[in-house]
C-alpha cells in the first residue's frame, strides 16, 4: 500500500505569506535498468508526475524520470491566501496513482 506524508505549517498563517509545502511519498523507483539476480530485466516502474493543487489551482507541478530517487521528496513555496485544502496527486507507471490532501488554515 501506497503511503504518503504531507506538511503543511502549523504556525499561523497570515494571508500573503510565503509557506513550504513538503510532501514525501513511499514508491521504489525502479528505473527499468537493473537486473534481477536470475539476469531478468526488472521493468520500469516511476512516478511520471506530481501535482500539488490549492484550493482547486495548480499551483505547482513536476515530471519525473528514472534518476529521481525511491520515496521522492517534494519541497516548495506557495503564497497563502486563503484557508483550503491542498491537494498532491502523484501519477506513474502501471497505472499508478495516489491522491492525499491537507488543510492549509490562513488568517487575516
Amino acid at each position: 500500500m501506497t503511503t504518503a506524508m504531507i506538511l503543511v505549517p502549523r504556525t499561523p498563517i497570515r494571508s500573503g505569506d510565503v509557506v513550504m509545502l513538503k510532501a514525501m511519498i513511499s514508491h521504489p523507483m525502479e528505473t527499468g535498468y537493473r537486473r534481477s539476480e536470475k539476469g531478468e530485466e526488472i521493468p520500469r516502474n516511476i512516478i511520471r508526475r506530481m501535482i500539488c493543487r490549492y484550493d482547486g489551482v495548480e499551483v505547482f507541478s513536476v515530471d519525473m524520470h528514472q534518476a529521481i530517487a525511491a520515496n521522492p521528496f517534494m519541497s516548495f513555496g506557495v503564497v497563502a491566501t486563503k484557508s483550503a485544502p491542498v491537494e498532491f496527486e502523484w501519477v506513474g507507471d502501471n497505472g499508478f496513482r495516489h491522491r492525499q490532501s491537507a488543510q492549509l488554515n490562513v488568517t487575516g
